[in-house]
């Protein structure tokens, strides 16, 4: 599933917007690490530790595979200075050991990503004289986590379609070469997440991310 996500996102950004005389496009990749601060987790496990609702952990565990990473197609338009994004961000959180043992829960995690998928809109910041560029941006989109939840009451192991997302981002970007470019960022995330459970139950959490990236881009 991360791989189809990737894929329709260079899709859409190389064939689908136009080009045109103006127009710059960008297409970047980015890593870094990334932490989520607690959140509330309910709802309802038949045949396992039946309704709950606590306040879970949640460890980022950036560097650990699958790693955090994310990719962006920037179609940069009014002269460089208001670009349209898609990003396809890899964010992952696990349940701390001690709110498995606490709750009962075997496994609890969205680790082979809370894939966000996001439309942007970006703002850049040339200078007359200086190189380095700053850039913020923000946008809407969906979550399509890999569920992994294990309870006595069964397991739940897959991709899903679990809510709406949004997304923020500032950083500053240097150019290297004619067409590369470096750069830093802080990026975040919320997303609201409602998953269904294979034994008939059900999982709601809303999440936040927070992550401090390094990337790399080709301009065309």
């Amino acid at each position: 599933m991360t791989r189809l996500l990737i894929t329709l996102c260079v899709l859409v950004l190389s064939t689908a917007l136009p080009r045109a005389a103006s127009a710059e496009f960008e297409v970047s990749f980015y890593t870094g690490w990334q932490t989520a601060p607690h959140s509330k987790v309910s709802g309802n496990d038949p045949g396992g530790v039946g309704p709950f609702d606590f306040t879970a952990a949640w460890e980022g565990k950036s560097f650990e595979a699958p790693p955090h990473y994310g990719l962006r197609g920037i179609w940069w338009r009014n002269a460089g200075l208001y670009g349209l994004a898609l990003d396809f961000n890899h964010v992952k959180v696990y349940a701390s050991d001690e709110d498995l043992a606490e709750q009962g829960f075997e496994r609890l995690e969205l680790s082979d990503g809370l894939n966000i998928v996001t439309v942007n809109l970006m703002r850049r910041f040339p200078g007359e004289t200086r190189r380095w560029t700053p850039y913020v941006g923000a946008g809407l989109g969906i979550a399509v986590p890999h569920v992994d939840v294990e309870t006595s009451g069964g397991k739940t192991f897959g991709y899903q379609y679990t809510g709406p997302a949004v997304s923020w981002v500032a950083g500053v970007s240097y150019p290297f070469a004619e067409r590369w470019s470096v750069y830093g960022e802080y990026k975040g995330t919320y997303s609201q997440n409602s998953a269904d459970l294979d034994n008939g139950g059900s999982l709601d959490t809303n999440i936040v991310t927070n992550a401090l990236n390094v990337g790399v881009s080709f301009n065309f």
